[in-house]
Formats: C-alpha cells, sequence, structure tokens
C-alpha cells in the first residue's frame, strides 16, 4: 500500500515508518516538524515527506494513497489544559478534516491512534471497547470527538479503524520524557531517584511504541470487513499495573537507584485497566513487551547516548519544548509556524 503516516517526526511516527517499510507498504510521512529535531543519538533516516500543519493539509497532498496512519496531535495533557482550544483546534477539528479530506480524495482506510485514556476513572474492573466512554481530559476529549464524528463518515469506500493505545513506553530516537515509564527511567538515570509525584495507586496499562507500530501494521493487512468502523484497545494485560508497581521496575532495571513516593501531587483520578482481547481474537495481535524489558532498555539507551538533564527537561518535554519553540519566535500563540 501507499500510505501517508502524519506526525512522522513524531516519538511513534519515527518508529512506526521503519515497521510500516519493513511490511513492505510505501511510506510517506506529513508533519509541521514540532520535533523533528528532538533527537537522542543519531537522527533516524527520514522517509520522503510533506511539512504541513495539520491544519493545512489540502485534498491535493492526500491523493494517491490507499491508507492514512493519522498520528498527528497535541499528545500530552498539562498542554492541553493549559491551551484546550489549541488541543480541539488540532487534535479534533484539523483531525476529522483531514479524514473528510482523505475520504474526497479517495483514500480507502483510515487508522486513528486513539487512547486508552478515552475510559478516564473506570474503577477496578477490566474495561473493554464498549466500556462508557469517561475521559478526564482535554487531550482524552478530542480523541472521543474524533472517533464519534469519523465513524459517521464511513461507508462503504472509507474504513476507518480507531486503535486506543495504552500509554506508550520504550526508547525512539525522538524520544518523550514525559510519559510515566520513560519519565521515571530516565529521572532514576540522572538523579538516582525514581520519584513518583501522586500516591503510586492509580492503574495504568503501559504498552511499547514498538507494538503499537505492529498493531498499525495488522490493521492495514486486515481484511476491510474484519476492521471497518472498528475500535480496538492496543497493549496487553500483563502491563496493566499500578504507578507504584511500575516505579518498582525502574528501581530493578537502574542500578544504585532508590523509590520516592511523594504524594505531593495527591491523588490522580485517572485510573482505569483495559481489557486488550477484542485485538487478540479478531486480529492475531498481541504486544510483546513487558514494562521490565522496556525498563531495561531505556536504561540501555539512556546511558549509550549520553541523555543529559537539559535534554529530559527541555527538549524531550512536550510542554516545555513548545514553550522554548514559542519563546524563540518559531511558533505563535496558535503553535502556527511565524512565517510559514
Amino acid at each position: 500500500m501507499r500510505v501517508l503516516v502524519t506526525g512522522h517526526q513524531g516519538y511513534l511516527g519515527t518508529v512506526m515508518v521503519p515497521e510500516l517499510q519493513a511490511a513492505g507498504h510505501e511510506v510517506t510521512g506529513l508533519d509541521s516538524g514540532y520535533f523533528a529535531e528532538c533527537v537522542l543519538g543519531e537522527a533516524p533516516e527520514p522517509p520522503p515527506g510533506i511539512a504541513v500543519d495539520l491544519r493545512d493539509v489540502t485534498v491535493e497532498q492526500l491523493a494517491g494513497f490507499d491508507a492514512v496512519v493519522h498520528l498527528a496531535a497535541l499528545s500530552n495533557d498539562p498542554l492541553g489544559a493549559l491551551a484546550p482550544q489549541i488541543t480541539y483546534d488540532i487534535n479534533h477539528h484539523a483531525s476529522v478534516r483531514l479524514a473528510r479530506l482523505a475520504k474526497e480524495a479517495g483514500v480507502r482506510r483510515f487508522l486513528y491512534a486513539s487512547t486508552c485514556s478515552v475510559y478516564g476513572a473506570a474503577g477496578a474492573g477490566l474495561v473493554t471497547e464498549d466500556a462508557p466512554l469517561r475521559p478526564l481530559t482535554p487531550y482524552a476529549e478530542s480523541k472521543v470527538r474524533v472517533e464519534d464524528d469519523v465513524a459517521a463518515i464511513a461507508d462503504s469506500g472509507f474504513s476507518p479503524v480507531f486503535l486506543r493505545n495504552a500509554t506508550a513506553f520504550g526508547f525512539s530516537p525522538r524520544l518523550r520524557a514525559d510519559i510515566v515509564l520513560n519519565n521515571l527511567v530516565g529521572y532514576a538515570v540522572l538523579t538516582g531517584e525514581v520519584k513518583v509525584l501522586s500516591d503510586g495507586t492509580p492503574w495504568r496499562p503501559l504498552v511499547h511504541a514498538q507494538d503499537i507500530a505492529r498493531a498499525f501494521v495488522t490493521c492495514l493487512a486486515a481484511p476491510t470487513e474484519a476492521i471497518h468502523c472498528r475500535a480496538y484497545n492496543v497493549g496487553t494485560e500483563a502491563n496493566n499495573l499500578t504507578v507504584a508497581e511500575i516505579a518498582q521496575s525502574v528501581v530493578e532495571a537502574v542500578p544504585d537507584s532508590k523509590l520516592l513516593i511523594t504524594g505531593e501531587s495527591g491523588a490522580d483520578p485517572r485510573s482505569y485497566r483495559v481489557d486488550f482481547s477484542y485485538a487478540r481474537k479478531e486480529l492475531g495481535f498481541e504486544a510483546a513487551w513487558s514494562i521490565p524489558d522496556g525498563a531495561a532498555e531505556l536504561y540501555r539507551e539512556y546511558t549509550a547516548r549520553g541523555l543529559t538533564s537539559d535534554a529530559f527537561f527541555q527538549r524531550f518535554t512536550r510542554l516545555a519544548h513548545l514553550t522554548s519553540l514559542k519563546e524563540a519566535g518559531v511558533l505563535d500563540d496558535d503553535l502556527r509556524r511565524i512565517g510559514a
């Protein structure tokens, strides 16, 4: 297939592109370049790319593709809380517009990176794709809105699939330090402390970036009738752990590190455990990476590639990096490139 990947210069996109290429797909990227320079170690080999803000994509730019893998988003709850309208403009309105234009351009399959955070405060039971959606943040709310609006335009010639990814972890050359396992390992490497700001009790489902990429590859290969307008949780029940349990895995991965649960941020209302059996039964997909293996990988890559405090807290933290781009006059208040 000819596949367009939005957000190909992001954390997930940088892992996704090689997986799609290895599966035999012809890949083109589409990205505004916010995080193109956020690289730890050597920069990855880029695919052909279209440099454009997601809000400005044209139908002509989507012509000729068999599928769109839509990853591009403001993927950060703190950023969403700070600038909710921009989050809705990019994550919701621009995503639905992209889907409509893709359909107009003749794209037949639209794979959307949604999130398990749509379940919000779901309690102790395992939630399936049929569970009520209770998003607690602008980021999660935007994902729910996109699922609803894109499902409404599905027809025999346009098949959307909604992949509700668990919280990502694992190494990517374009690193993110503001997701839980990546953050805990980085902080431990730099300070010797595995620092948990909550009380450690909330449940989190986690999934490795490579497993997310494999799930998208699986959905591209699946028969249309199997995946048409379906939602799939992406992850594994083995990685449903409390934040304290995740932190303990980091203690075991980072030599001489110590666990510190401060509780200073108070109770976190986001707590949910997820059932991933639909993807196993219907797609034959199962996530392979465990949290201990991911913590060990991150420790190995951070130390081998010389992670620094400045890079960890600034370049690889979404809110801090976008703030620095605004202060440098690269982006305006709407996060558009100045002079573009």
